[in-house]
C-alpha cells in the first residue's frame, strides 16, 4: 500500500464523518481520564451507564476521594476489574491533588506517572482532551491497521509508531477515532462487514467477501 492509498482511505473516512468524537461521555479533562481508566476490559456503553451516575456526585479528584473505598467500589461494581479500578482511581485522585493540583497533566510522560494510567489512557486523553495528534492503539485499531496493510505490526507500540509514520498530519487529529469507529461497526473481528466497507478496494485483507472483492 502506498501514501497514495493511505490518504485515500483516511479522505474516504472524513468525508463519512468529518470530526468524530470518542463515545465515551465527560465535560472535562478529569472525567475523559476517569472514563477512559475505566473502560479497559469494559464497553463503552458500560462506563457510559457508570459515569453517568458518578460523575453528577463526583467529578473531581477531591470528590472521588470523599466517596472512599466503599462509595465508589459501590458505583464500579458492574464493570470488570472493578476492585483495582476503584484502588487506582483513589490513588490517581490523591496523586492528581499532591503532584498537579488537582488538575489533568498535558504530557504523556507525566499522565504514564499515574495509577491505572498506561500508554494508550495517557494517548486518549493527549487527543481529546489536548487536541494532540496521538495515536492509541487498542484492539481495534491493531486488527484494522494489520488487516488493511495500512501499518503491519506484532505489539501496539510497532503499530502506533507506524501508523504516526505513515498518515499524512492532514489525518491525523482524527485518525485514531476513524480506525476505532472503523474496526468497532465494519472492520469486526469474527464478522468483518466487507461488503459494505467504504476502503474495501484499498484494504489488503486476504478474507474479504467474493462479493467484496468484486466492488
Amino acid at each position: 500500500m502506498n501514501q497514495a492509498q493511505r490518504d485515500e482511505m483516511f479522505r474516504r473516512w472524513q468525508l463519512q464523518n468529518p470530526k468524530p468524537q470518542t463515545e465515551l461521555q465527560y465535560q472535562s479533562a478529569f472525567e475523559l481520564l476517569v472514563a477512559v481508566a475505566l473502560s479497559a476490559q469494559s464497553t463503552d456503553v458500560g462506563v457510559n451507564k457508570v459515569t453517568s451516575k458518578l460523575f453528577p456526585i463526583a467529578n473531581t479528584p477531591k470528590a472521588v476521594l470523599a466517596l472512599g473505598e466503599p462509595g465508589l467500589k459501590k458505583h464500579l461494581q458492574s464493570l470488570g476489574l472493578y476492585n483495582n479500578k476503584t484502588k487506582n482511581l483513589l490513588a490517581c485522585c490523591q496523586m492528581l491533588l499532591d503532584r498537579f493540583h488537582g488538575e489533568v497533566p498535558n504530557t504523556r510522560a507525566e499522565l504514564e506517572q499515574l495509577p491505572g494510567v498506561g500508554r494508550k489512557t495517557a494517548n486518549v486523553v493527549l487527543n481529546c482532551a489536548f487536541n494532540e495528534p496521538t495515536m492509541a492503539v487498542d484492539t481495534h485499531i491493531f486488527r484494522v491497521a494489520n488487516r488493511t496493510g495500512l501499518a503491519r505490526g506484532k505489539t501496539p507500540l510497532a503499530v502506533e509508531k507506524l501508523l504516526l509514520k505513515r498518515i499524512s498530519p492532514i489525518f491525523q487529529q482524527y485518525a485514531h477515532h476513524w480506525l476505532i469507529l472503523h474496526g468497532r461497526y465494519t472492520c469486526k473481528s469474527r464478522s468483518p462487514r466487507c461488503s459494505e466497507c467504504i476502503i474495501n478496494d484499498l484494504c489488503e485483507f486476504s478474507h474479504k467477501t467474493d462479493q467484496a472483492k468484486q466492488r
